[in-house]
């Protein structure tokens, strides 16, 4: 499986570059918590509400007034052309299929990233999708089962080695969906715990990723915040 990453960071949310647009899913996911809620006309139809736009979602999305002080956005990088080679089965598997199934990117997407200077450099990013709630959670279910499939795995790029360590952690009960986990990357002699955290509200999918204790204090800021527009 091949995707193309902007610097060996941008590993650190392999999920999120996978969920972007690099690979086609055919199968449900297994980790469906419950259904969505949608308004219903008066003659008893269902009608799920419309995605929102990228403008729409970028309103959405933290900044340093909701964080505070301590906490610095970064400008995005620029999309590089190196090529990333995952070694994990099933992450390998979707990437395969992508040729013939049917296409579950989502173009509809916002981030930010920043920096927390308080105790510490670390670093704190936050994406947006929304599509309908089912492609959502047929999306990031595949890619959370797929990653944690392989309890380690080598993601290569160049002459780089990453290695990657996967564990699912508790997810709090919050919104419709939720998945997390800890990934764990060693390069160099280094190593760096990332935790990824997505929650499903409606149409609109929150991924809050980088280090565990940044994630835990900043995550119900952006699902109230998303949630305040749904």
């Amino acid at each position: 499986m091949r995707l193309h990453a902007t610097t060996v960071r941008g590993l650190s949310v392999l999920a999120i570059l996978v969920l972007a647009g690099c690979f086609h899913g055919s199968d449900a996911s297994s980790r469906t918590m419950s259904s969505p809620t949608v308004p219903v006309h008066p003659d008893g139809e269902s009608v799920a509400p419309a995605p929102l736009s990228s403008t729409a979602l970028a309103k959405l999305l933290l900044d340093e007034s909701d964080l505070g002080g301590d906490y610095t956005r970064m400008p995005q990088r620029a999309a590089a052309h190196d090529d990333v080679t995952v070694n994990c089965p099933a992450l390998e598997k979707l990437g395969g299929d992508a040729s013939t199934s049917t296409s579950l990117a989502f173009p509809r997407k916002a981030k930010a990233s920043f920096t927390y200077a308080g105790g510490g450099n670390s670093e704190l990013a936050e994406e947006l999708y929304s599509a309908t709630a089912a492609k959502l959670s047929k999306g990031i279910g595949e890619i959370f089962d797929a990653m944690v499939s392989c309890p380690t795995y080598q993601v290569m790029s160049g002459h780089t080695i990453v290695t990657v360590g996967t564990q699912v952690t508790p997810a709090p009960d919050l919104g419709d969906e939720q998945w997390s986990q800890l990934l764990t990357y060693s390069i160099g002699g280094q190593r760096s715990v990332v935790k990824q955290t997505a929650i499903r509200i409606g149409n609109v999918l929150v991924l809050v990723s980088g280090a565990p204790g940044l994630v835990d204090a900043n995550l119900e800021k952006a699902l109230d915040k998303a949630e305040a527009a749904l």
